[in-house]
Order: C-alpha cells, then structure tokens, then sequence
C-alpha cells in the first residue's frame, strides 16, 4: 500500500505556508525541492503537469500546485488542508502588518525581519532554475523554447497566456512532424534500490479512483463551490446594498479573481488604478507600502488584496469599529480570491489526470514546460534586480522592446553579498533551505537593524 498519512503532509504543508517566501518562483522551487526531491511523492513528470495545467488558470499558480497535490494524495479534504496552509501563514501576518500600519504606518520592524530572507529566497529560485531547467531542458528544441519565452516575457512584456498558447502549438506541431523532440523525458528507477515516488506508485497500481473523472462528480463539485463563492455576495448586496464597501470589495474581489492569469504582477496594476482611483481605499503610497509587505512575507503576492480589503474597509467603516470593518474586509478578499482556486482544482484537476500518458498531450505538455523554465528564469532575474537595487525603472524602447535598468546609485550591496552567501551555501555546499533563511534572516536583521 503507498500511501502518506496525513498527519505528515499536514505538518509538511505547514511548513511550506510557513517558508513560502520569494512570489511563485521561489514557492513552486521550494515546493519542487520537498515534495520531488525530499519526499518523493511525487515525480518531476507528474509535478511539471500539474504544474502546467496551475499555470494556465486564473489566481496564484503556486497556492493551486500545493491544493492539486494535496487532493492527489487525500482527497478533498487533503487539497483544502495544502491550500489553506499554502495561504494561512501569510494571512494571518499580513493581516497582523495591517493592523499596525492602520494604527501607525511604520513598517521599519517589518524591512528588518524580511530584510536578510528576500535575498535568501534569491537563491532558492535560482536553484530550482538550474534544478528544474536541467530536468525538463532535454534538448536543444527545448532549450530554444526556454529561451524564446524568456526573451518573450522579459524584454517584449508578451503576456504569459499568449507565451502558454504559443508553446502548445509548436509542442502540438513538434509532436507529429519531429517527436524525438518532443516527447516527455523519462523518468527511470532509482538505481539505490529506493522506491519511487508516492503518488506515481499509488496510481499504477490503481489505488486512487478519486483521480478518475465522472460527470456526477464535477456536478457535484459545481453544487458546493459555486454556492460557496456567490451566495455571500448576493447576501452582502440584499442586506447592506450595492453600494456598500462591503459589497463592492466582494464583487470586486471576485472579478480579480477570475482574471489573474500569469501571476499577480500581470493584474496588479489594474488593481492598483481601480482601487485607489476609482474607490479611493487607499493611496498610491499605500499601494506600494502593502505589495513591498506580501512581497517579503511567506504565502502568494496576491495577499496584497488582504492588505488592500483591510484598509478600503477601515476607510468605510460606517457604524462599526474600524479595526473590526479592517479585519471583516480583509477576510472577505481572501474569501472570494480563494474559493475560485479551490474550484478550478478540483473541478479540472481529474480530467487533467485522465489525459496523462496522452502522446500529443505531452508533447504539447513537453513544450510548455520548457516555456515555464524561461518564465521562472524570468521571475528570478526581475526578483533578483529588486533585490540587489532599491530602484529600478522599466524603459520602453523600439519596437516594443522592455528594459530593465537598475539604477546604480541604488544598489545595496549587503544585499548582494547575502545573497551570493546564499547561493554559495545552497548551490556550492549543499546547505539546507531552512538552514539558509534563518542564517540570512539573523544576518539580515542585524545589519538592518544595526549598521544602518
């Protein structure tokens, strides 16, 4: 019988919510590195297509990669437990940070905690570039695709959905006119006489029917999610009105949801101009003040519309509390941004397990993966600029060509020296992830706090 308990991936959910630090680089890295390489519960084919099919919804991919493995090894019940730790850490600080900025606006003792693990987290996601990229870059097909969409995404702004699509399609034409190409790079034994991951071994041996998909099954689904997204916000608009902050946060909320493709940074802007534009929540400042808070604590960067709930409702608080209407805004967004990605997943989640094994799927699967290489290579390299760079401004050149230029006066070379450390300790000497954040977070925090 292969099976994990669930106690154990309990425990090791939370603690990925808990070290889920660096945006979906660094997350889906450190989810590669404990439940592919440490665990073993999974292969790196089975991870990289679930990955792939995260990739292609709306809303946080990594929060959706950890509920997808989740659901793979325990059901429903398993999928809500990884999300919701994926997420619950970094809610609950983020939510404790608004607070006291609504009370005092001082994040110094923030910068200082976080300021050692932001470079820290530089390194996790260069490693799982080199980790990952070695393992799914299996020929020069695949290393022209990697680098395409690099190219695509970092210089050229080309949005990801569109860099996702183009990549099938060469992965759809590549699997009938050169396959040797194409076909997804197999997996052997291990040759120590352990065995293989978990899940693929449950699987082979038929052990895990809630993987195959049924009509009655997604009906199912259907009935409890939807219900569970949409009847709170016709409550809010019948009992409090359309105009209320309440509602509108719900309802806004909830289309941000539906429209998060490639990551938050694709929508963040938007959300920035209608927040503080339109419904005055908040102030550009303060936009900036609650993005640099969800970049620098564990869980997805779209925590930033807790931050964001928090204070539009604080500012509305009508006949209550503020700090109450604060709180009670902040747990609606986390309601209606998460809910939907507890939906996608477990609604499309079996019939993407179905199609496995398909030739022309993972063909086009193959393709893709190799896109998504380039595309965390990207996330990295921009991570990495803002982290060595207090300042860095985006050109627009001819042709449509985006630049990145860091200004030099702005570079932090503390900064730079703990993440080379980093690097070192990780890539060079093996040194655990844990290890290497808590030595770059003392480290951090005492020349932050100290030298400066």
């Amino acid at each position: 019988m292969h099976q994990v308990s669930f106690r154990e991936a309990v425990g090791v959910w939370l603690r990925i919510g808990l070290t889920s630090f660096g945006g979906p680089a660094g997350q889906i890295a450190l989810m590669h590195r404990i439940l592919v390489e440490e665990k073993r519960w999974i292969s790196e084919s089975r991870f990289l297509h679930a990955l792939n099919y995260c990739m292609l919804l709306p809303g946080p991919e990594a929060q959706q990669l950890a509920t997808y493995v989740g659901w793979l090894l325990h059901r429903t019940a398993g999928g809500l437990v990884a999300g919701t730790l994926f997420i619950l850490p970094g809610a609950g600080v983020i939510l404790g940070l608004s607070l006291l900025y609504a009370g005092f606006q001082d994040l110094s003792l923030v910068q200082s905690i976080f300021y050692g693990i932001k470079a820290a987290v530089l390194a996790v996601v260069i490693e799982a570039v080199l980790r990952i990229g070695k393992r799914a870059l299996a020929n020069a097909a695949m290393v022209a695709l990697a680098g395409t969409a690099f190219v695509a995404i970092f210089f050229f702004a080309v949005p990801f959905p569109i860099i996702v699509i183009g990549a099938g399609l060469i992965g759809l034409l590549g699997g009938v006119f050169a396959p040797a190409h194409f076909a997804a790079k197999q997996r052997h034994d291990p040759k120590d006489g352990s065995s293989g991951p978990v899940l693929d071994a449950a699987l082979d041996d038929g052990q895990l029917a809630h993987t195959r998909p049924s009509a009655a099954r997604a009906a199912g689904v259907l009935a409890v999610w939807l219900p569970l997204w949409f009847v709170p916000l016709l409550l809010l608009a019948a009992v409090l009105g359309l105009d209320h902050t309440f509602t509108q946060q719900g309802l806004f909320f909830s289309k941000m949801s539906l429209v998060t493709f490639g990551g938050a940074y694709a929508v963040l802007s938007y959300v920035a101009q209608e927040a503080v534009g339109t419904y005055a929540w908040l102030s550009p400042g303060e936009m900036l003040d609650g993005l640099g808070l969800a970049e620098t604590t564990p869980g997805p960067l779209i925590l930033v519309l807790e931050f964001v709930g928090f204070l539009g409702a604080y500012r509305g608080a009508g006949a209550l509390d503020p700090m109450l209407a604060g709180v009670l805004g902040a747990l609606l967004t986390l309601w209606v941004t998460f809910v939907p990605c507890f939906l996608w997943i477990f609604l499309g989640a079996p019939y993407v397990e179905a199609l496995r094994g398909h030739r022309t799927l993972d063909a086009v699967l193959s393709a893709i993966t190799a896109a998504v290489v380039g595309v965390i290579l990207n996330l990295a390299i921009w991570f990495a600029l803002h982290v060595v760079f207090a300042r860095v401004d985006e050109v627009r050149a001819a042709g449509g060509l985006r630049l990145y230029v860091p200004d030099w006066t702005s570079l932090d070379p503390a900064a730079a020296a703990l993440a080379a450390a980093a690097m070192l300790a990780m890539i060079r000497f093996k040194l655990g992830m844990i290890p290497t954040l808590l030595a770059s977070a003392v480290l951090g925090a005492l020349w932050h706090s100290v030298m400066r």
